[in-house]
């Protein structure tokens, strides 16, 4: 009969010891506020927590007006982007044990809502201008002609061309964290145009030509700064920056 080693008990015993940590949360409530303000929660956690875990203990324990998107709570619906200690990221894959202080230092975490859309209240962002910028460059099949009889088969290599950009869970981490975004929202911004070469890329669709005049415009592509900024954002790992450019060069050389 094998015994855990005094290594592995004390991993794991940490691992459920609980800890207090305190959450600095950026708060606006247009009812009553008339400017953002900081409110501090300390909250009981574990190293295993995710970020999500302690919003909801906010939410649930100690401020029920505490306001904040959250879905599937697994990485996928993209609904809880927010300012984490300075950088988008969603709290359901933000693990504690990334964010605790060493050295028995106090653990402080701020928390804010995502840059350039306007709050409409605590982490609650306004979407819609995200949204229109998203549907304008058409992110989805264009095909002339009449319908096919069977499937529009594609090849592996074909397939691949794309495969990056299609990834996107329209999170706005990489929007939210694009310095022109910011100052101007009328840009596309990276998720759009990375929506739009999911398409413009695919051998199936016939509508590239349509999507690069859009992005021809002023606000598309080419206000592009390449400041990597939403390349590094990104919580599916998508290479935002590489894609913007590759729809720039399919513009100059008027080549997908």
């Amino acid at each position: 009969m094998t015994t855990a080693t005094p290594e592995k008990s004390e991993a794991v015993s940490s691992d459920h010891t609980p800890i207090t940590v305190t959450l600095k949360i950026l708060r606006f409530n247009p009812e009553v506020d008339t400017e953002p303000h900081w409110e501090s929660y300390d909250v009981p956690a574990q190293r295993t927590d995710r970020l999500l875990n302690l919003l909801f203990y906010v939410k649930d324990y100690i401020d029920g007006t505490f306001s904040f998107r959250r879905s599937c709570a697994h990485g996928v619906c993209g609904s809880d982007a927010m300012q984490i200690n300075g950088i988008n990221r969603l709290a359901c894959k933000v693990l504690m044990k990334d964010l605790l202080e060493t050295g028995g230092k106090k653990t402080v975490i701020t928390i804010a809502p995502i840059k350039g859309l306007t709050t409409l209240k605590d982490l609650y962002v306004d979407m819609d201008p995200f949204f229109e910028a998203y549907r304008a460059v058409k992110p989805y099949l264009i095909a002339y002609g009449n319908e096919p009889t069977r499937e529009r088969i594609q090849s592996q290599a074909d397939r691949d061309r794309f495969d990056d950009t299609t990834k996107c869970i329209l999170c706005a981490c990489c929007t939210s964290s694009c310095p022109v975004y910011w100052n101007d929202g009328s840009y596309f911004g990276p998720a759009a145009i990375v929506n739009a070469h999911r398409f413009i890329f695919d051998s199936r669709d016939e509508g590239a030509e349509e999507r690069l005049d859009i992005l021809n415009d002023s606000e598309g592509v080419w206000r592009c700064r390449t400041t990597f900024n939403c390349t590094d954002a990104c919580p599916r790992g998508i290479q935002v920056t590489k894609a913007i450019q590759e729809v720039k060069r399919a513009l100059l050389f008027k080549r997908v």
